[in-house]
């Protein structure tokens, strides 16, 4: 067993994780699951937490100090912000592919989505500022005279979803920023607040790439012995990342077990929450394989020199199993940059710089699911986007998919936006609730794919691909 690789080990936690739930379900152990074993996965996503935001501040700060080339600091960053870009508008783009070609709304019961059609409709006439989209009005036909009493009762059992309200307060927030928000954000008014806070590690890049600059500007007998220190504690929070690796399989096997536990109390209930939703899990799920097993190695095929399909997969796995259990892009970056780095050959300058932007900015996964939910939703709603529609989708997913906070559910606030940008309900979202978190752990294994397949990538054009 101590021989047997790392991802090996972190697969076979997954697997007891997922066998010991569906016991402990049956058993009624679930209390005892949550009380006894469920910590055990928190104290694992602390633990990398807690290293994610300083390791992103030296690594950066590393990095960028040791640039024989000013200059190319620069170019590197902006082939990065492209290829991210290129990536998420890619995602998006294969999401509505597919969703447009397999129509999963399509398979839920036609009376259902009548019904769910007039209740789209009174919102759209209470909404101020609301239209219907597609110019059908299914209130005014007598034949569904009688459903509209029931779509009214539905509506008002509705009306209160507090994790429905909560979110929707968090997009209107997001939204009444103004359009330079964005680089106002970037900036930190105190870096100390910024490192207590996981949320503003676009801040917390800013100021270590800021940092570096200085760094290279003054002179070397003054900026050496700052590197140096730099340097020194980067290697203790990578060492850190290395011990707490080795009890992976352990807390990976925690987080499981607690996750779906949390979800339902038997095992019937837990199949009966994917049957509702499976033909639109499907469609996600077909999105997110297409990007980790064709698209992300299509591109190190084309772009990137001697680095195989199975070595690519060998070299990031142990990223990505961990990424399936934490469902925070954030917290696996202390363990993306030790896989790039280590197994994949990329120099340590840039995957001390692309992967920190990645973790924040690159979410093709959750781009993908956004563009692939809210036409499933319409769907379902008996809506027909029109083309022009469905191009706002892409713009918007892509540009919200930048502030997207790399921590779990994140993507539900984004995806609240992207449904009032073609005028559609964002009270939907509660529909998809039920397999958001599944869903969403399978996303960030294409976050952080893609994340590793970008640095490869400019690691190659950069000549550091070792």
């Amino acid at each position: 067993m101590k021989k047997l690789p790392l991802h090996w080990k972190i697969i076979i936690g997954l697997i007891i994780g997922i066998i010991y739930s569906i016991i402990s379900s049956s058993l009624g152990w679930n209390k005892f699951t949550q009380d006894w074993i469920d910590p055990f996965g928190a104290i694992f996503i602390r633990l990398l937490k807690f290293i994610a935001v300083p390791l992103v501040l030296f690594s950066i700060i590393g990095g960028v100090s040791a640039l024989p080339d000013p200059s190319r600091l620069g170019r590197m960053g902006a082939k990065t912000l492209v290829a991210y870009l290129i990536t998420t508008v890619a995602a998006v783009s294969i999401g509505l592919l597919l969703v447009n070609t397999l129509k999963p709304g399509h398979y839920i019961d036609e009376g259902q989505r009548i019904k769910n059609r007039l209740k789209y409709e009174l919102w759209a006439n209470a909404t101020p500022g609301g239209e219907i989209l597609d110019g059908r009005n299914l209130l005014a036909e007598p034949e569904y005279a009688e459903l509209v009493a029931s779509a009214k009762d539905a509506m008002q059992a509705e009306a209160n979803n507090q994790a429905v309200e909560e979110r929707v307060r968090a997009a209107e927030a997001l939204k009444s920023s103004g359009p330079l928000q964005f680089f106002v954000d970037f900036v930190p008014d105190n870096i100390f607040a910024a490192l207590t806070d996981s949320s503003r590690m676009l801040q917390i890049i800013f100021f270590g790439i800021f940092f570096g600059i200085v760094l290279l500007l003054i002179p070397e007998d003054k900026s050496r012995p700052v590197i140096q220190v730099v340097n020194g504690v980067n290697e203790v929070f990578l060492k850190m990342v290395e011990v707490v690796m080795q009890a992976a399989p352990f807390f990976v096997f925690a987080l499981m077990a607690g996750v779906i536990s949390k979800m339902a109390e038997t095992p019937a209930e837990v199949l009966q929450i994917f049957k509702g939703l499976l033909s639109y899990s499907v469609v996600v799920l077909l999105g997110l394989f297409i990007m980790i097993f064709l698209f992300y190695p299509g591109l190190i095929s084309l772009l990137v020199r001697g680095l195989s399909y199975g070595g690519f997969f060998r070299g990031i796995s142990p990223a990505q199993f961990l990424a399936f259990s934490t469902s925070s892009s954030a917290a696996t970056l202390p363990v993306t940059m030790e896989c790039v780095r280590d197994n994949l050959g990329v120099s340590q300058n840039v995957a001390n710089f692309v992967l920190p932007i990645g973790a924040t900015v690159n979410m093709d996964g959750t781009s993908l699911y956004q563009a692939v939910a809210v036409v499933f939703l319409a769907q379902m709603h008996l809506v027909d986007l029109s083309l022009a529609q469905q191009l706002t989708i892409v713009l918007t997913a892509t540009l919200a998919s930048i502030g997207s906070a790399a921590v779990p559910s994140a993507g539900l606030v984004m995806m609240i936006i992207v449904l009032q940008s073609v005028g559609l309900n964002p009270a939907w979202i509660a529909i998809i609730f039920p397999v958001d978190r599944i869903l969403d752990m399978c996303r960030t294994v294409v976050n952080v794919t893609g994340d590793a397949t970008v640095s490869s990538i400019i690691a190659q054009s950069e000549g550091e691909l070792g």
